[in-house]
């Protein structure tokens, strides 16, 4: 049982993978907590996080601006947790990262309500990408909105239900071959979602000061081909690194982005080509998980517990050591 803080907090996104950490991280500190998402019945499995009536999923949709305007009403701090990988159908970059933030600014502040809002590590309002400059578009009519605002950028996330490892960690059970992008120099600060959720609650109790922008990376700074190394070892399976050369993966992109699911985009491929890590201007002025008070988790204390299901013989198989070497002298040969 938590004691109630009175406070409300509404989280829209509140029903995905990063979403349903966040719910917990709130629910433990007391708030009551309103999942803002367009199909309610999936957030229900939400609901044993808290006490009884402390979560509430309630529709909302960023394309409809009176059903953002319900759901933050009366809300005391509202976190925007919305993003899509790729476009399809009515969700596009711009409608949902840039204008839905705005949207959902708007309506914090017509309710005098705070917000923290979820973006990631290397956007930028003229790079190279849809996303990126989306995502960036959308950090600047928040801090236009609220300046008080906070935004949070995490490298990439993992956790159990994360569409990272677990996609890869699946492929290696049947293919013979893993794919390496560019060769899979792109180097990445892989966090923990269980950390991200704490410093994105943390937020809600004014932790650290508003009105900045914070990065936050896990311990260890991996590139493409490190994670998959340590992906195969801990799930003990060998398998061929093939590099797939930027110009090619963009031209499987082309095709690959019309198939269900997108598996692949002409966007994703050039977000590839920019590392992903926590910047030097964010270490020194202190804007990292550090600021938090939250020391991250590595992939080494959290891969096991999830992908032990993709082990020859489950939790029955004994990780080899060595299990990724194969994979990194044979790739080399595909330089």
């Amino acid at each position: 049982m938590t004691v109630d803080t009175g406070k409300t907090v509404a989280v829209f996104g509140g029903s995905g993978f990063i979403g349903r950490y966040v719910v917990q991280a709130l629910a433990r500190r007391g708030h009551r907590i309103r999942v803002a998402c367009r199909r309610p019945d999936l957030a229900y499995h939400l609901q044993p996080n808290g006490n009884m009536g402390q979560i509430m999923p309630i529709q909302a949709n960023l394309r409809y601006p009176w059903s953002v305007e319900r759901a933050v009403e009366s809300a005391d701090h509202v976190i925007n947790l919305v993003g899509i990988l790729a476009e399809s159908g009515k969700q596009r970059f711009d409608a949902l990262q840039a204008d839905g933030a705005r949207l959902v600014a708007e309506a914090a502040r017509g309710v005098g309500a705070g917000v923290t809002q979820i973006s990631a590590i290397g956007v930028a309002a003229d790079g190279d990408t849809a996303y990126g400059r989306s995502k960036a578009l959308g950090e600047a009519a928040v801090f236009e909105t609220i300046p008080n605002a906070t935004v949070i950028r995490p490298s990439i996330v993992f956790g159990a239900e994360d569409q990272f490892f677990n996609r890869f960690a699946d492929m290696a059970r049947f293919s013979p071959f893993l794919p390496l992008i560019g060769g899979g120099h792109t180097r990445f600060q892989p966090v923990y979602v269980g950390d991200v959720a704490e410093a994105i609650a943390a937020t809600v109790d004014g932790a650290v000061p508003g009105g900045r922008l914070y990065e936050l990376g896990g311990p260890e700074v991996l590139t493409f081909r490190e994670m998959m190394e340590e992906m195969l070892r801990i799930i003990g399976r060998r398998r061929r690194l093939l590099t797939i050369p930027f110009g090619a993966a963009g031209g499987m992109a082309s095709v690959m982005r019309y198939l269900p699911g997108a598996p692949l985009t002409p966007d994703q491929v050039r977000q590839l080509r920019h590392d992903n890590v926590v910047s030097d201007a964010a270490e020194a002025e202190g804007r990292t998980l550090a600021a938090f008070g939250i020391r991250g988790r590595t992939l080494e204390a959290v891969l096991p517990t999830y992908l032990v299901r993709f082990r020859p013989q489950g939790q029955f198989t004994q990780p080899q050591p060595q299990a990724g070497g194969l994979g990194r002298e044979e790739s080399d040969e595909q330089r």
